[in-house]
């Protein structure tokens, strides 16, 4: 048999779960994510209402949007987050860890995503974060000509969509137009139809000094146009970018766009990117952009790269949702059921204990020293997880843990079955310590597949808190492999290097007493267990 080195085993064991911990101690995390069921969070119901407002929302639409939402959910990491629909018209977003006004501002981002010229842009100090109750002199009102819905839906047929354009790039603010711009504050109402200009502030999430207001023409181009959109570092550059795609309408109508922006003199040879009313980024042209890719850069920071390509990405959706609640879940609940799951595991624990002192003796030291290591490992790679990913742990996942307990048991009961086989068949114990592996490994290894696929299967098309269940169970049963090739098996064949396992010694649970009768071989004769003894 292939000669092993189990101390040398044992040490890279020992020193690459030593540094799991140090990456814990580098991100400064030393405790996983909770679920929502554990740690409370938010709740969004969305009322879903067709553009115009009146007859049955269709159920496509509903669904589109429902995945729309999940993915920009999803854009937070594996967090246990659930979106479902209800009533037929009703969308449902629950995440963890996460504070009611950060999670409206994601979800919340309902209106279709708009491709609009810039004619103006006015610096204001009236953000509503920094306002401050001072008197003003009286301003006129917003014009009342404005209309409240959508008047004139854009055309779907490529050509008439390319017409369009054309007047649309040479649309000129009126004199109530400017008016209405100088009048208006950001934090006011105004209407935003596809064909109408629109007055909007950039997103108060995105404004770093005071508030900028733009003046804007009627919608060049629809976000459901955008193929793609990704955030990244271009090649020789240091600043982040965002890189877009369009489809072939969106293409011809992008391109015919920025050759007459890259005309216009500032602030007219912008374009701003337009979601519920909100401006998120108006970049400027310099030249035309044929082929149907674009690159925005400027100051963007890794976050507000994703953010946007996020919002180009994710951000059209085929319905007009409003807000009709936003819940704070407690964690109290989840607590006292935390409590008793965890109560639950430890007498699980337990008696797997208790049941290898009794039949296994002093190899239950094996047994405590490898659910020790996998413990260990649970706990870093969850906490890791957590910090990188966005996984966390809910009170299915606790349950995927506990059943692990059982997975691993059977690990330990299949290869110390294999050692006493071979002791039976009269083999010395270091032998059949060996000989039982090679044999034991095998099952070991299928049982633990087969788990391992039933926890991939079921994550995948699991929906909710059950994929924290099946994500759990996968991450422990991929783990008692890990442990069992590289620690459990190693440390046994220490073990029985020593005089007390090695020569079979009274309670080691390889004495010839305990491991039962001796097999009969085919010629009669009765084998038993042969061990090492000192010579007098």
């Amino acid at each position: 048999m292939r000669r092993t080195h189990p101390v040398r085993t044992l040490i890279t064991f020992l020193v690459v779960l030593a540094g799991l911990y140090v990456l814990m101690a580098l991100s400064h995390t030393w405790t996983p994510r909770l679920g929502l069921d554990l740690s409370g969070g938010t709740t969004i119901t969305l009322t879903a209402k067709n553009s115009t407002g009146t007859g049955a929302v269709d159920q496509t639409s509903l669904e589109l949007a429902k995945t729309i939402i999940q993915q920009r959910v999803d854009s937070l990491g594996v967090g246990e987050s659930a979106v479902t629909t209800s009533g037929g018209n009703q969308i449902q977003v629950s995440v963890p860890n996460m504070q009611k006004d950060a999670l409206v501002q994601l979800v919340g981002q309902t209106a279709q995503l708009e491709f609009r010229a810039v004619y103006q842009v006015s610096s204001t100090a009236n953000s509503p974060a920094t306002d401050q109750a001072t008197a003003l002199p009286e301003i006129p009102a917003l014009s009342s000509a404005r209309p409240t819905a959508v008047t004139s839906p854009l055309p779907t047929a490529d050509s008439a969509r390319k017409t369009l354009l054309t007047s649309q790039l040479a649309w000129v603010p009126s004199t109530a137009d400017t008016q209405d711009f100088s009048a208006y504050n950001c934090g006011d109402a105004f209407p935003d139809v596809a064909d109408q200009p629109l007055i909007a502030c950039l997103r108060t999430d995105l404004a770093t000094t005071g508030q900028s207001k733009y003046l804007l023409g009627p919608t060049l181009l629809e976000g459901n146009l955008v193929t793609q959109a990704t955030a990244g570092v271009p090649t020789n550059q240091l600043n982040w970018a965002v890189d877009l795609s369009f489809n072939t309408l969106g293409a011809d109508l992008f391109a015919t766009a920025t050759t007459y922006l890259a005309t216009q003199t500032s602030p007219m040879n912008q374009f701003a990117i337009v979601l519920d009313g909100k401006v998120i980024s108006a970049p400027s042209v310099s030249a035309e952009i044929a082929g149907g890719n674009a690159q925005i850069t400027g100051s963007f920071t890794q976050q507000s790269a994703t953010n946007l390509a996020n919002v180009l990405k994710y951000g059209a959706l085929p319905l007009t949702f409003e807000v009709s609640s936003v819940d704070n879940v407690s964690a109290t609940l989840g607590a006292d059921q935390l409590r008793a799951g965890l109560i639950a595991g430890a007498i699980g624990l337990v008696l797997v204990l208790v049941y290898s002192i009794l039949y296994y003796r002093a190899l239950a030291l094996v047994v405590v020293s490898s659910l020790s290591m996998a413990a260990a490992g649970t706990y870093s790679l969850m906490v890791l997880l957590g910090s990188s990913m966005g996984f966390a742990l809910s009170l299915p996942g606790i349950a995927g843990a506990i059943v692990a307990i059982g997975v691993t048991a059977d690990s330990f009961v299949i290869f110390f079955e294999r050692i006493r086989d071979e002791m039976r068949d009269g083999r010395s114990i270091k032998t059949s310590v060996e000989s039982g592996w090679h044999k034991a490994r095998r099952t070991i290894v299928v049982a633990d597949a087969v788990s391992l696929l039933s926890a991939i299967v079921l994550f995948v098309l699991a929906l909710g808190s059950v994929k924290g269940f099946a994500f759990t169970l996968g991450l422990t049963t991929a783990l008692d492999l890990v442990i069992v090739f590289f620690f459990t098996k190693p440390l046994v064949a220490l073990l029985v290097k020593t005089t007390f396992f090695g020569t079979g010694k009274r309670g080691s649970g390889l004495d010839a007493g305990h491991i039962g009768p001796a097999h009969q071989g085919t010629s009669g004769i009765v084998r038993r267990p042969v061990v090492a003894r000192k010579k007098v």
